[in-house]
Parts: C-alpha cells; sequence; structure tokens
C-alpha cells in the first residue's frame, strides 16, 4: 500500500520496500510521415533563405566589381591591335552562371582575371564548401534518425495544452496527490480533471490503460505499475520523468509488535539485494516482455539554424566589403598609371579622379548595359615611344599598277621600304606578284 500522510493517521506502516512515484502513460508516438520536400530539413527556412539572398548578392556583386574593375575588360581580338572596343565576359546573366555553377559543385567556363573578382570568386567558394558540407552531413543525421512525433514530454506540456485529455484512478492517492498539492502546475492540472467532461477519472487501471490504447489520453497512475504494463505492450510508453517520491509499505494495526519486526526484515532483504532480484523476477523477466529498440530524445536529428552555421555568413560579407575596396585600388591605381603616360594639350579640360570614377561606377550599375564598351586609350600609337606607326590608307600616296613582271623566288618573304609601306608579296604558280593599288611594290633581287 502507498504510505501517504492520511494513511499513516490511522494506521502504522513498515518501511518501505519499493521506492515509487505519479508518472504518466501515454500512447507511443507514431512515426513521422514521409514529405515530398523533406530534403529541406537539414536546413532551417531562414539558412535557405539567407543562401539564396547571399547567392544574389554575390552575383551582383560580382557583375559590379568585374565592370568597374579595368582588368576584367580586354580585347575581343587580340591579333588587332587597333581595336577599340574591350568586352567583359561578366554580364549580368554570366555572373548569376557563375555563381550557381559554384553552388552546384559543376564550375563554369568564366575565369575572373582581376583581383577583385578573384577574392569575390575565392569567398563564395569557401562559403560553398562550409554550406554543402554542412548540409550533407546534416541530411546524413535525417536519414538515418528515425524521428517521432512526440506531442508532450513531461507534465508541464500536459498542463500547457488543452488537446489531450488526462486523468488518474478515481478515489486513489494519486488523485488526492493532485487535489492536495501547492504546486501551481499540478494545481492547473487538477483544476482541468476536475472541470472536463466527460470525466477523466477511471474506475480501474485496466479501464485507464485501455483508454490510452485509443488514442488521445494520457493516464496518470504509478511508476510500478506503470514499468509493469510497458514492459508487456510495446504501443504504450512512459512520458517525462516521475513526479513525486513515495514508497510501498506493509500495513498494521495501530501499536502492533509485527510492525518492528517486519521493517527489520524489509531492511536485511534490501541490503541482500532480494527484493530487487523479485523485482527484476516479475516485472522484467517473465517472457512476455515487449522487445522495442529504444532511443531517446536526444537521437532526434535537429535543422541546422543561424546559430550553428551563422558565422559563414560573416565571412561572406566581410570578404565582399575587402574586394570592392580591391576594385577602387585597381581602379585608382590604373587611372594614375594611364595619368603619368597620357600627353593632353593644355586646352583640354582635365578630368578629376572622383569623376572618372564615378561615370564608371555608373556604367558598372547598369543591369542592360553592353558587354562592350570603347577602350580607354589615353595616347595613340603615334605618341607611343619606340613604337612602329603603321600608315592609315589615306597616309600613303596614290601609285598607278604597274605591269607584272617576273622575278626570282622570295620563299613567301616580305620586306619593308624605306618609306614605311607595308608590301605583301603573294606567289602564284607562275612566280609572278600580284600589284596591289594601294601599296608599292618592289622586287627582291
Amino acid at each position: 500500500m502507498t504510505i501517504n500522510y492520511a494513511r499513516e493517521s490511522v494506521i502504522d506502516f513498515t518501511k518501505p520496500f519499493m521506492n515509487l512515484g505519479i508518472s504518466i502513460l501515454f500512447k507511443v508516438p507514431t512515426s513521422q510521415q514521409t514529405r515530398l520536400f523533406s530534403f529541406m530539413n537539414p536546413l532551417a527556412m531562414d539558412i535557405w533563405l539567407y543562401v539564396l539572398s547571399a547567392y544574389v548578392l554575390v552575383s551582383i556583386t560580382m557583375f559590379v566589381v568585374a565592370r568597374f574593375s579595368p582588368y576584367e575588360w580586354h580585347n575581343p581580338h587580340p591579333c588587332d591591335t587597333e581595336n577599340e572596343t574591350v568586352e567583359n565576359q561578366f554580364s549580368l546573366a554570366n555572373s548569376f552562371w557563375f555563381t550557381i555553377g559554384t553552388l552546384m559543385q559543376q564550375g563554369s567556363d568564366l575565369n575572373p582575371k582581376a583581383t577583385s573578382t578573384r577574392i569575390v570568386g575565392g569567398i563564395w567558394w569557401f562559403f560553398t564548401l562550409i554550406i554543402i558540407s554542412s548540409y550533407t552531413a546534416n541530411l546524413a543525421a535525417f536519414l538515418t534518425v528515425e524521428r517521432m512525433i512526440t506531442p508532450i514530454e513531461n507534465a508541464e506540456d500536459l498542463a500547457s495544452q488543452t488537446e489531450i485529455p488526462y486523468g488518474t484512478l478515481d478515489s486513489g492517492s494519486t488523485m488526492t496527490f493532485f487535489r492536495d498539492s501547492m504546486i501551481e502546475t499540478y494545481k492547473k492540472m487538477w483544476r482541468f480533471m476536475e472541470n472536463r467532461k466527460p470525466s477523466v477519472f477511471v474506475p480501474t487501471y485496466e479501464a485507464g490503460i485501455k483508454r490510452v490504447l485509443e488514442g488521445n489520453y494520457a493516464f496518470l497512475m504509478e511508476s510500478t505499475m506503470l514499468d509493469y504494463t510497458v514492459q508487456r505492450d510495446c504501443n504504450l510508453t512512459q512520458i517525462g520523468g516521475l513526479l513525486d517520491s513515495k514508497g510501498y509499505g506493509i500495513a498494521t494495526p495501530m501499536g502492533s509488535p509485527w510492525r518492528d519486526k517486519i521493517s527489520l526484515a524489509i531492511l536485511e532483504m534490501q541490503e541482500k539485494g532480494e527484493i530487487q532480484m523479485l523485482y527484476d523476477k516479475w516485472w522484467k523477466n517473465t517472457g512476455d516482455i515487449c522487445t522495442r529498440n529504444e532511443k531517446g530524445k536526444e537521437s532526434k536529428a535537429n535543422s541546422l539554424d543561424v546559430d550553428n552555421i551563422g558565422g559563414v555568413f560573416v565571412v561572406l560579407l566581410c570578404g565582399l566589403a575587402f574586394a570592392v575596396i580591391v576594385a577602387i585600388f585597381e581602379f585608382c591605381y590604373n587611372s594614375k598609371k594611364n595619368a603619368l603616360t597620357e600627353k593632353r594639350p593644355s586646352s583640354t579640360p582635365q578630368q578629376s579622379l572622383c569623376s572618372e570614377m564615378g561615370g564608371e561606377f555608373c556604367f558598372a550599375l547598369r543591369c542592360r548595359g553592353s558587354r562592350q564598351r570603347p577602350a580607354l586609350r589615353r595616347q595613340c600609337s603615334k605618341c607611343l615611344t619606340g613604337a612602329t606607326y603603321v600608315p592609315a590608307i589615306l597616309d600613303i600616296p596614290t601609285h598607278h599598277p604597274q605591269p607584272p613582271r617576273r622575278v626570282n623566288p622570295t620563299n613567301g618573304l616580305t620586306q619593308c621600304c624605306p618609306e614605311e609601306t607595308i608590301v605583301r608579296i603573294r606567289e602564284n604558280t607562275t612566280n609572278e606578284i600580284e600589284p596591289y593599288p594601294i601599296r608599292e611594290e618592289f622586287e627582291v633581287i
């Protein structure tokens, strides 16, 4: 019999031979149903949104920095040295393609050339390395750990909701505990049980267990009876720990001489471990024990949130800021280098570095801007020191064509005359020179 104050006041109890408490009996929660988009579970929804925002931010940053940096503009026709048009490979579409290719770990055929764009690409590669590794590791945990849907985990969860009714054995020590308890949580639970209609109290343990098996009901009962029931029915489980602590004792009449003798016998059996052996024999080793795969609540795989991998977003932002600073430095260095070799007339108005930088930045922000633009040439070919000047067609004097003359074979060699006229000799089957109307011809002796 459970030892309590009301019973102890009218009868005598021996020393408790078994300790127990009140616990919650509940039906085993069902496994979580497989969802179509369960592959998104390893990362929290906030992380998915942040990754999408980072993808857009890095793509736009790559686009702007590549158009702003002078080292990303190149001549699309390297053999044509007089070409006045330069080209940039990082259009807005190519910038997004470069970023998504890296995120999917597939790469692309776009290779940054400037230091600033390489910093943007490198910091984005580091970001994707951390995100992909974290996602892969947590995805394995979600695929191997069976997650259970547990609506309640302790008495506080039970008291804070009203969807799942709960009750006790009618007119028992468990009911008395909740009725006389001064703890706010248990008082709240008692008010719920007392006012619930239909009644949540059951006449017997068997009726309470049957109601639990029917679903959507929690039965508050003594832990010893609960352990015995759970060991034999795999559809039942214990929720939380013990709500109180008490013991079983043997009741004797007031002043009975058997009380002390029985108490001494109980103490002797406890010291020898005989009571524990009897408990294991009748509770656990009866042959009809339910064999279940016990999994603790700690085995659940949780989604990664900002607290877990938020630092990689900070590193990404710092890397993008550093890349922008490097791009500005590249622009200033290139402008200063060109200004030293530029020869402008004194009457030509000088453009400040800030105004030139502002113009280039406005050009870089044009989302629909062309991938080509005029080359920023600050000097002509005549001004270059040590450069060979190739005159245009208008600079070459007009000569009348001469009749073909037979000459010795030249093996396709080309020689330049002193008047800086470029002559090309093409051999035909008769070893004759075909004259060009705008070029002066000569013989190779």
